[in-house]
Order: structure tokens, then C-alpha cells, then sequence
């Protein structure tokens, strides 16, 4: 695909005009410098056109070894991957020393470059164009990407560049890339959610089934502020890895940005399919991990928890029979939950939470039979009858029907649903999901009131 990364020095408005072009508000944005560290990726569709666009981190002199030189180094191989680079400069702020490096520095790449003098709403930038005149792009645009200003002159300009690039030889087409089964139908991609904790080795797991460093790693806590989505494929299976900010207890975030990330992160559960749970295993389930395994429940969200540095633990058989003991006493509603032991850092067992998932969302997409699940039903009144209602009579199930997978939802109809107490549907929901296998997804069980047929 016809790829474009967006480049210049902090608070230009490259995420800003990241969001513009992508038509959604993926990329955080915020008055400070910095915001955004990993390269993000999206496609925008301009004029049903697709175009892969990246977003990079601001481009800036740093320190040897430091957060900063590693975020540079992101950007970097963000220009080197794309075929088309958009030139951010800051039009109302006009141009300073680090535009005029980084501009010699574009030219040493080689590469088509699009000149875009962002925030000129109105006649602000004027004076700021003139002074990007003088860089000697043959492409020099005025934009406002906040208020779309200017935004038709570049899509022609970027259409005509992909019209180009769709001419060359060897270009593969998007319908090429597609992963198909033995009968030439398109596979579902499956969209995998990493979350978890500040530096619980989310980045660095994902890095590792990538087998580049296509994440932000460090010693430093809290480095992922964007929830980062990258696709992969694994056994011919399309995935969608998306890697999270870790999610700490709202009592310690304060900061907007830092809420920002959090609510990128929880945006992110809701689109994906399956989620990760990753856990340090030095110091795994607490608090914090199982407030967020509830929130990926009450999404209905199938779940794998991964207990990463486990090269690091030394009492092995403890640490994992007490997360085993924890996880089934408390998470109850879920059942089966696959824990995974892994290293990121070392390439241990990684391939296995990957494993995992794949089974739960077959599992998440399960739809039985009604003939089979009302079976079940006369089989489970038989095993344990139902109580009394307030009535002192024998309440009395009807039938079910599944109406709804992923989750696997079912509808109980009852003469006195109300009087159903919490114990008996909770022994309704562990059976249906042991005879049935449906081990660490949510079952979502409703009870209604069947019709009288002499009313």
C-alpha cells in the first residue's frame, strides 16, 4: 500500500493532521511538545483511495541512550518505510533552526517530500510561507489541519503520487494482501488487545512477535501513551496487535495526558476481539490487574492473562498456583481463564498466548444448537431443581434460545423469572460453560417471563 509518514519537529500538528487525514481521532493531541512517541499507523481513504499513513514522533536533537534519541530513531524508520514524506512546519511560528536541519536532512533521504506550513487559518501564516519558499521543496502547500483549511490541495497532490506508485512494477494490490482460506474466502482479521499495568513488558512483547522494534521500549514507566495498532499475521491468521498505556488506579492519574492514554487504552478494549491481560509475574495480581480483568469482562471480552518475566521468578510453582487460586476465586464469572507464562525480553513462550487467543474467540463465536442447549436445560433442572418462588411453587424453566454470539448470549424464559435467585443462575452459567467448553469467555445469560398462552 501507497505509503505516507508525516515528519517535523514537536507541537507542528503532525497528529493533528494524522487525525485530518485518517478521519478519526486516533492520535492524542495536546498543547504540549511530545505527545506522541511510537509511530502510529492508519489508513485514510481519500477519495475511497486507500493510503497508509504514519505519524512519528517530533524530530529533535537528544541524548545519547535517552527516551528522546529513541523516539527520533522511531521516526527514522518511519521516513525510511514510507514512499512519500509529509513535511510538517509550524507557518504561524515561521521557521526556525531545527526546520531548516531537518529539511537538509529529508533531502539526504531521497525521497519525495510535500511541504505542508500548517496552522495558516486565515491569512495567520502568510508570512510563514514565504519563509518556506525558501527551503526549495518543489511542493510547498499552506494548510490548517485543525480547522481543514487547505486539505483539497493536498489530497489531489497525494493522489496523484499514489496514481504513480500504483503504475510502478511489483506494486502489490491491497485484494492481494488479503489472507484467504483453501476456498479463496477473505479470513476475518482478529483485532488482539495488549493491556495492562505501566511496564508490565506490554511494548516488548509485542516487539517480540514482530521480531523488529517496532514499539517504544525503555526502563522508564509509562512510555506508551497512544494505543498503537499493528498488522500481523500468524499461522495465516490476519491479526491486529494493539498495544496499550498502561492503566494505572484512577486514584494516581491526574495528569490530562495521562487520562488521555488511559481513555485510548479502554477505546481500544472496546474494538478488539480478544484481550491480553499482561501481569509482571514478580509482582502479579494485584489490585490494579484485577480492576482491569473486570473491565474486560463487563466488555465481554474473552480473556488471557500472561505472566511475563517469568525468567525473572524464582519460586515458580508458588507464584503460579497462587495467581491459578486468586484468578478462580475471584474471577468467578469467568471461568477457565488460560494463563500463559511467558518472556518477552527472551522470546519464551510467546507464541502460546497467541495460541490461546485464537481459541477463545472461536470459542466467543460459538453459537450451539437450539435442540442441544434446551436438552441441556432438562438435564440441569433435573440435577438441581429450581426453588420455590414467592409463591411457594416450584419455579419452572421453560426453554432457551441463543440470540446473540460474541459473546455467547442466551435468553431463559421462566413462569417467574424475578424469583430466580443469583446462586441458581450463577449454577445455570457453570454449567452451561462446562458441558458446552465455553472455558474463558463471558457468558451473558438473560431471564424473561414466557408467554401464557391462556392470557
Amino acid at each position: 500500500m501507497f505509503t505516507v509518514a508525516i515528519a517535523g519537529r514537536p507541537n507542528v500538528g503532525k497528529s493533528t493532521l494524522f487525525n485530518r487525514l485518517i478521519g478519526q481521532r486516533h492520535a492524542l493531541v495536546d498543547d504540549r511538545p511530545g505527545v506522541t512517541r511510537d509511530r502510529r499507523e492508519a489508513t485514510a481513504y481519500i477519495a475511497g483511495v486507500p493510503i497508509k499513513v504514519i505519524d512519528t514522533a517530533g524530530l529533535e536533537e537528544a541524548a545519547k541512550d535517552s527516551l528522546e534519541r529513541r523516539m527520533v530513531e522511531q521516526s527514522t524508520l518511519a521516513v525510511d518505510e514510507a514512499h512519500l514524506c509529509l513535511f510538517v512546519i509550524d507557518g504561524a511560528a515561521g521557521l526556525n533552526h531545527a526546520d531548516r536541519h531537518y529539511a537538509d536532512w529529508l533531502r539526504m533521504k531521497d525521497k519525495p517530500v510535500i511541504l505542508l506550513v500548517n496552522k495558516c487559518e486565515g491569512s495567520r501564516g502568510d508570512d510563514g510561507y514565504m519563509e518556506a519558499l525558501t527551503l526549495g521543496f518543489d511542493d510547498v502547500i499552506m494548510i490548517s489541519a485543525e480547522h481543514n483549511e487547505g486539505m483539497g490541495e493536498l489530497y489531489d497532490v497525494l493522489l496523484a503520487r499514489q496514481d504513480i506508485y500504483e503504475k510502478a512494477e511489483g506494486h502489490l494490490s491491497v485484494e492481494a494482501q488479503k489472507a484467504l482460506d483453501d476456498e479463496g474466502n477473505e479470513i476475518p482479521q482478529l483485532q488482539l488487545a495488549i493491556l495492562g499495568r505501566p511496564n508490565a513488558g506490554k511494548s516488548t512483547y509485542l516487539n517480540c512477535l514482530l521480531g523488529e522494534d517496532r514499539m517504544l521500549v525503555g526502563p522508564e514507566a509509562g512510555i506508551t501513551r497512544d494505543a498503537i495498532a499493528t498488522d500481523w499475521q500468524y499461522k495465516g491468521q490476519p491479526i491486529k496487535l494493539i498495544d496499550t498505556a498502561g492503566i494505572r488506579r484512577r486514584s494516581h492519574v491526574r495528569e490530562k495526558l495521562e487520562k488521555l492514554s488511559v481513555s485510548d487504552a479502554l477505546r481500544a478494549l472496546n474494538f478488539a476481539h480478544v484481550a491480553v491481560l499482561m501481569m509482571d509475574a514478580n509482582i502479579a495480581l494485584e489490585k490494579q490487574d484485577l480492576a482491569i480483568a473486570d473491565v474486560i469482562i463487563k466488555e465481554g471480552r474473552p480473556l488471557v492473562i500472561a505472566l511475563n518475566k517469568w525468567d525473572e521468578v524464582k519460586d515458580k510453582d508458588a507464584v503460579l498456583d497462587e495467581v491459578q487460586y486468586q484468578v478462580n476465586k475471584i474471577l468467578q464469572q469467568i471461568r477457565g481463564v488460560p494463563i500463559i507464562t511467558i518472556s518477552a525480553l527472551k522470546g519464551v513462550n510467546t507464541d502460546n498466548v497467541i495460541d490461546a487467543a485464537l481459541e477463545l474467540y472461536k470459542t466467543w463465536n460459538v453459537r450451539l444448537p437450539t435442540a442441544k442447549i434446551n436438552q441441556w436445560l432438562k438435564d440441569a433442572e433435573s440435577k438441581h431443581l429450581p426453588p420455590l418462588g414467592k409463591n411457594k411453587r416450584r419455579i419452572r424453566l421453560k426453554y432457551i434460545t441463543q440470540g446473540n454470539t460474541r459473546p455467547p448470549t442466551f435468553t431463559l424464559f421462566a413462569n417467574r423469572p424475578e424469583d430466580i435467585p443469583k446462586s441458581y443462575r450463577r449454577y445455570l452459567v457453570n454449567d452451561l460453560r462446562s458441558v458446552f467448553g465455553l472455558d474463558g469467555v463471558p457468558i451473558r445469560m438473560m431471564f424473561r417471563k414466557s408467554d401464557n398462552p391462556y392470557g
